[in-house]
């Protein structure tokens, strides 16, 4: 919460499934991200199988600010998994903003944006029995078409001593329409507690244009973040330097070679041509890889 208070708009790495781990949190992190947030993570799965606890999350010392993501429908099972990650991490968040059928159809995501008392009761038992000063509670959300709503969800949670919310600006059956900014505005002014605004954020000027226009306290990018890391620090595109440090860090921490080779194919998407992706997709070995990057210039 500390990050609320310096005056500067807080630059947030969102919760990416297969995408926000360890490894690329500790990218970014090194490019002006000040908190990071894990892939959602199953909260009845999570506890229910340590081989699920083994695979789904895993931080280091120098991975602060964390914010564990959770899907969840039940109060109790969220405040038992937020008990086994508090030492681990600063805060836990509640999505309730996925849009995938399967996550709506087992009761988790976007669906509870239409469910106020059952998200403030998570809220509340997480609060409640985490056992630990100063840890936070968020939740992240989507918007309805009648905002009246979403507004009366956040001032329920803001009640419930939520300690800040993450806006998608975009409806739950919305995939790439414009990012509805004024609802963000809107929702930031009814309510005390920080609000952190997600939604094509592409580069830095985009971070500053939109806590102008929306008096938002922080700002969470996704899909920016993947195609340049660097975002945050001001680069326009992935520097080389930054492709360079994502090898090492990849090697430091055994990244698998799938995610590694994903990551490398967002983050020199708009740095390469159209022939040389061609070639750099059809890789499957890091001795492919290596050459690659050797044609890059290094």
């Amino acid at each position: 919460m500390d990050l609320f208070e310096s005056g500067k708009v807080v630059r947030v790495c969102a919760p990416m499934v297969r995408y926000s781990k360890l490894s690329f949190r500790c990218l970014v992190r090194k490019y002006g991200c000040d908190m990071c947030f894990t892939p959602m993570i199953v909260a009845a799965d999570f506890m229910r199988s340590v081989k699920a606890r083994d695979s789904e999350f895993t931080t280091n010392s120098s991975d602060r600010p964390l914010i564990i993501q959770f899907a969840a429908k039940d109060a109790q099972t969220l405040a038992d998994a937020a008990c086994v990650v508090a030492p681990f991490s600063d805060g836990v968040d509640l999505n309730c903003g996925c849009p995938q059928r399967w996550a709506v159809a087992e009761g988790y995501g976007a669906c509870l944006i239409n469910k106020p008392q059952l998200v403030k009761d998570m809220v509340r038992h997480v609060k409640n029995q985490v056992e630990k000063p100063n840890y936070a509670v968020s939740i992240k959300i989507r918007i309805h078409k009648d905002l009246r709503k979403t507004v009366d969800l956040c001032q329920k949670v803001e009640a419930a001593g939520v300690s800040w919310i993450t806006v998608h600006g975009r409806t739950p059956e919305e995939r790439h329409q414009p990012v509805h900014y004024d609802a963000i505005k809107t929702i930031k002014d009814s309510l005390s507690i920080p609000v952190i605004a997600n939604g094509d954020i592409k580069n830095l000027q985009d971070v500053e244009s939109i806590h102008q226009l929306t008096g938002v306290d922080g700002v969470m990018a996704a899909r920016g973040l993947l195609a340049n890391p660097a975002l945050f620090a001001g680069y326009e595109y992935t520097p080389l330097k930054c492709v360079w440090d994502w090898v090492d860090i990849a090697l430091e921490h055994g990244t698998p070679f799938t995610c590694f080779h994903h990551h490398l194919i967002y983050m020199l998407e708009r740095i390469t041509s159209q022939p040389e992706r061609k070639i750099f997709n059809s890789l499957s070995t890091g001795r492919g890889v290596n050459y690659f990057l050797a044609c890059l210039g290094q």
